[in-house]
């Protein structure tokens, strides 16, 4: 009998359904812990491209904002809150793929419990993998000089990055049940990743883009993120940006939920 033939989601109650993320939850967190080297992108990440961008780049594109390295340091830390989101997001997308190459995922399938509780879980365990590493980015940043004024915005920014960090994880768990291997989906992340982190303002004002990528730069949803965020956080223009990182995590998550948990269903 094929593991998909087991107890419908529909004939589990609601409530069974909390009951059995909470505890594929604590599965997840057990092996964090059994596995502490699955947290180092978690602390290597932030540490890594704040202090590479600051010290790098912060000068020249400093002066630019007409402050030198400390303008920079402002600008720069909530647009790398923005960033965390999708190296987490490809982060869930490797470790499904692994988690169904190593059969782990074929055992949960034959049991009788919700198929979206798997995915739900794997999320929520990532999104505190998130919180983590924004945390760090939030230390380092005050390292090297980063001065938080507004607590409230801070704690909006954070929401609002986890909120668009959530959706881009459907996409990457999609990814996670089509392709044959992790290697494969790292691949995949890295093209979409790269042109939407680079072609975008989290790293510098895009007003001395060409033209074309200023075009593609405005359509880019981590530059509203990190626009947002940085409005919240610094002070500037929010509305505008925050309606459109607010429609798109909605609209991804629409459309890519359903996609993940029918994919993962159906996988034979």
């Amino acid at each position: 009998m094929s593991a998909t033939t087991y107890t419908p989601d529909a004939r589990i109650t609601p409530r069974a359904h909390l009951r059995h993320t909470g505890a594929l939850v604590r599965r997840n967190l057990l092996w964090i812990r059994q596995d502490p080297e699955s947290m180092f992108d978690a602390i290597l990440f932030p540490v890594v491209f704040t202090l590479l961008f600051v010290y790098v780049f912060g000068g020249s594109i400093g002066q630019s904002l007409g402050g030198g390295q400390q303008a920079y340091v402002q600008y720069v830390v909530p647009g790398l809150m923005a960033m965390m989101g999708m190296n987490m997001a490809q982060g869930v997308g490797t470790g499904f793929n692994q988690d169904f190459n190593s059969g782990v995922m074929d055992r949960f399938r034959s049991l009788p419990i919700g198929r979206g509780s798997v995915l739900f879980a794997k999320i929520a365990v990532e999104l505190l993998r998130m919180l983590f590493a924004t945390a760090v980015l939030l230390i380092v940043g005050v390292l090297v000089g980063f001065d938080i004024t507004n607590w409230g915005g801070l704690l909006a920014a954070v929401g609002l990055s986890v909120l668009f960090g959530s959706a881009l994880m459907w996409i990457f768990l999609t990814l996670g049940v089509m392709m044959k291997n992790a290697q494969s989906v790292q691949a995949m992340g890295f093209l979409v990743l790269m042109p939407l982190q680079f072609g975008s303002s989290i790293f510098a004002p895009p007003g001395s883009m060409p033209g074309w990528l200023q075009a593609f730069t405005d359509y880019n949803p981590l530059s509203s993120l990190a626009d947002a965020a940085r409005g919240l956080m610094v002070g500037g223009p929010v509305a505008h940006d925050l309606w459109l990182t607010l429609g798109w995590s909605v609209a991804l998550t629409a459309v890519m939920a359903p996609v993940a948990i029918h994919k993962f269903r159906t996988k034979a």
